[in-house]
């Protein structure tokens, strides 16, 4: 078993910050890819960035210049930090984690953590 559990939503005003955290705990013999999505309502789950075992990361282009993610492997903990925060970016935001297990990989996602940015 596998468990993600997220922290660090809530809500922020337009221009503002906030960092979500991305903890996996359980039978894990290795992380590969960690990522972040969201879905607003009404809208598809769509990649907000991701970043590899290796450390390489890629963004959203409706994010670049804005959040960063990051990871620390020694926590199994995948960051993602947001600024100059917009309306737009209102959403659930949940992680992904890619885990080596003994069967192969596992794919495995967050609860789902709400991100409200008012105007």
């Amino acid at each position: 078993q596998v468990q993600l559990v997220e922290s660090g939503g809530g809500l922020v005003q337009a221009g503002g910050s906030l960092r979500l955290s991305c903890a996996a705990s359980g039978s894990i013999f290795g992380i590969n890819a960690m990522g972040w999505y969201r879905q607003a309502p009404g809208k598809q789950r769509e990649l907000v960035a991701g970043i590899t075992s290796g450390g390489s990361t890629n963004y959203a282009d409706s994010v670049k210049g804005r959040f960063t993610v990051s990871r620390d492997n020694a926590k199994n903990t995948v960051y993602l930090q947001m600024h100059s925060l917009k309306p737009d970016d209102t959403a659930v935001y949940y992680c992904n984690v890619l885990v080596v297990v003994t069967a192969g990989y596992l794919e495995v996602w967050g609860q789902g953590t709400l991100v409200t940015v008012s105007s």
